[in-house]
């Protein structure tokens, strides 16, 4: 057992699920601050991939959330649970095997996701559309072990 700060396992995200893609693309299309999509697969038994996203304020996140929402449903997807929508300051998307999560920047800054699933393999997301199977998704898929040693969740980088 290790008591302090470790590296955050790195994995190939080369080859995203078709629907974290749509996800992470309706996200971008919105303006969604600090996207990271974290592979599950090897630290949870409940879903595959989860992905974080913060918007500026509450309308913000009700506007990601239904991008999301209308995104995936045209592949076919229709999230099997929904909570937070109401308050909207952090907003839950079930998909089984995919988890979507949308926070104001507070709710974001104050549980942390990042770093209560720091054993989960992370991909910090910078706006590009996810390639076919085998290419590469963009310079932040190269590594994945020191994006998370800070949640990033304060959105320091302002929509245009």
């Amino acid at each position: 057992m290790s008591g302090g700060t470790r590296p955050r396992p790195e994995a190939d995200f080369a080859q995203l699920p078709p629907a974290v893609g749509q996800a992470l693309a309706a996200i971008d299309e919105h303006k969604g601050q600090d996207a990271v999509v974290l592979d599950m697969r090897e630290v949870s038994g409940f879903t595959d991939f989860m992905v974080l996203c913060s918007g500026r304020s509450q309308p913000h996140v009700q506007a990601l959330v239904d991008a999301v929402q209308e995104r995936l449903l045209l592949e076919g997807r229709k999230a099997g649970h929904v909570e937070g929508r109401g308050e909207a300051r952090w907003v839950l998307l079930d998909y089984l095997d995919l988890i979507v999560h949308v926070f104001t920047p507070e709710a974001r800054a104050f549980y942390q996701l990042e770093r209560l699933w720091r054993d989960a393999p992370m991909l910090q997301w910078h706006g590009e559309e996810p390639g076919p199977a085998g290419e590469e998704p963009g310079p932040a898929g190269e590594e994945a072990g020191p994006a998370g040693e800070e949640p990033g969740p304060a959105g320091e980088t302002e929509a245009e």
